[in-house]
């Protein structure tokens, strides 16, 4: 398929794509090829949407959330017929090989399966009153105009983890997305454009206008979404240094924020592991995706005994990977997202050789015809062994880079895992009980994702997704994540005809 095959099927007007008026001008990063030139919102574009989508919370708030469900399950079944296409587009603008490409459409079908059940299961408690003859409970309620602004290496999987619970907890969305990854988000926006049709012929009337909106440009329009008294939740998924400005502009009007922002992500590899094992985690964690994950493993912190023969296995793997256009078949490592990723690897390579790191790997890889190659940006994953846990590992760079480092104890092994700020994704590989329960317990990982003989990087829906430290301490998808799209009233019913107060407290007036 050409682009324009991959973009007409998404539902987008190829065509129509390319404005004379764009000032957003999208790239392949498998070719340098120009996509698009979109017109930018602008702020009062961004004010008007806002806007738009408080009014629609106000009317969709009222209706019942399993017809809110309904909507969902609609936005996944045009998801499931459109699974092909969109996860071309994703592999075509973001970069990604072909398997992960659908795979994070069908991330997003997952979420919405997840968001129908729940929009049926949005329960509180009923809770003992010490008084006779009352009743306590706590009642969930929709929350308001809920933002997202989401990043590159996921480009439509995290707008999915918000929009599918916000949309059943009675809420409306705007969604800015990275501005190198637009179209993804157009199509995304067709694709809930037809579910809403389809709602509206069963349901007319039910799902107001700018119940789901797109904003299109750079960080101002981010801005305007952190600082405006209408959006109740801003969640957002990027840098630390993003997300501190978003938790700042939130915290001002006392708003309510959910930070998915850095990982440094490290593997515990004991003497008890399956080596081989281990290895086939090892390789997906840290060259997945071309090391672009929130959840890419960075880190990896081997016992002595086994260190030598485990980077032995890694050089001779390392040595073989598939490296290419992700649209292709088989291949494993697609491209770096632009220039300034491949220059933010090269920083910290020459950084790792400065404190005594012995490199293999990290050159760049030419990839198709000259020009696509001076293009694009294909490296070689790269594997460092470092003599110590230094400054280097302390900072995310997001790029294929795995650091190896040794240790002697499981606690020393533990407190290296923990030693950078930031705290998203932990795995230790052992056999030994009692290694693996410690890593799990207080005393081990402080990351919000502790795995054990399995890799730090592609966590299912269904559990709780998030992190600690500089990772922002947001939860999204699965588990009870729900609730920050909701908020939460106590209520006290007396059926009694007296009024006694809590606390033995006594107030009579005669």
């Amino acid at each position: 398929m050409t682009s324009a095959d991959i973009l007409n099927a998404c539902g987008l007007d190829a065509a129509a794509l390319d404005r004379i008026d764009g000032t957003l001008t999208v790239h392949s990063p498998c070719d340098g090829s120009c996509l698009a030139r979109l017109r930018e919102h602008t702020t009062e574009d961004a004010q008007r949407l806002i806007a738009q989508a408080h009014e629609a919370f106000l009317q969709w708030r009222q209706t019942p959330a399993p017809l809110r469900g309904e909507l969902v399950r609609l936005l996944g079944e045009v998801l499931r017929e459109r699974r092909t296409a969109l996860g071309a587009l994703v592999t075509l603008e973001a970069g990604k090989i072909k398997s992960e490409g659908t795979g994070e459409v069908q991330e997003m079908i997952d979420i919405c399966d997840f968001a129908t059940g729940l929009s049926r299961q949005l329960h509180g408690l009923t809770i003992a009153s010490e008084r006779p003859g009352h009743r306590m409970m706590e009642t969930w309620h929709p929350l308001g105009v809920c933002g997202v602004i989401t990043a590159f290496n996921f480009p439509v999987a995290v707008w999915a983890w918000n929009a599918a619970l916000a949309l059943v907890c009675g809420d409306s969305v705007v969604w800015k997305p990275s501005e190198k990854t637009p179209l993804t988000a157009l199509a995304v926006m067709r694709a809930f454009d037809e579910a809403a049709a389809r709602f509206e012929r069963s349901h007319p009337g039910l799902a107001p206008q700018g119940l789901c909106s797109l904003l299109l440009g750079g960080a101002p329009l981010g801005e305007m979404l952190s600082q405006s008294p209408q959006v109740a939740l801003v969640s957002a998924t990027g840098s630390v240094a993003m997300g501190r400005k978003v938790a700042v502009a939130v915290a001002q009007r006392l708003g309510r924020s959910l930070l998915e922002l850095g990982g440094n992500n490290a593997m515990v590899v004991t003497p008890s592991a399956d080596l081989e094992l281990a290895l086939r985690a090892i390789v997906f964690s840290a060259v997945g995706t071309a090391g672009q994950r929130c959840t890419t493993l960075r880190r990896l912190i081997v016992h002595r005994s086994v260190a030598d023969r485990l980077h032995e296995r890694l050089a001779q793997v390392y040595a073989h990977l598939a490296i290419g256009d992700p649209r292709e078949e088989g291949k494993l490592v697609g491209p770096l997202i632009d220039a300034r990723a491949y220059e933010a690897m090269q920083n910290a390579l020459r950084a790792a050789r400065e404190q005594g790191g012995a490199v293999t790997g990290g050159e760049r890889v030419p990839v198709g015809a000259a020009q696509a190659a001076s293009a694009s940006w294909y490296v070689k994953p790269a594997l460092v062994r470092m003599p110590r846990q230094s400054e280097v590992m302390h900072a995310e760079t997001f790029a294929p880079i795995l650091y190896l480092v040794e240790y002697d104890g499981i606690e020393e092994a533990i407190d290296l895992n923990n030693a950078v700020p930031q705290g998203l994704s932990s795995a230790i590989f052992s056999n030994d009980v009692r290694e693996a329960e410690l890593f799990m317990s207080a005393l081990g990982s402080d990351c919000g994702l502790a795995n054990v003989n399995i890799g730090t990087s592609g966590a299912e829906i269904g559990g709780a997704f998030g992190g600690e430290k500089e990772t922002g301490g947001g939860r999204e998808s699965g588990s009870d994540a729900w609730k920050n799209y909701m908020r939460r009233a106590t209520n006290t019913i007396n059926y009694s005809g007296a009024l006694p107060l809590a606390q033995g407290v006594r107030f009579d007036i005669g």
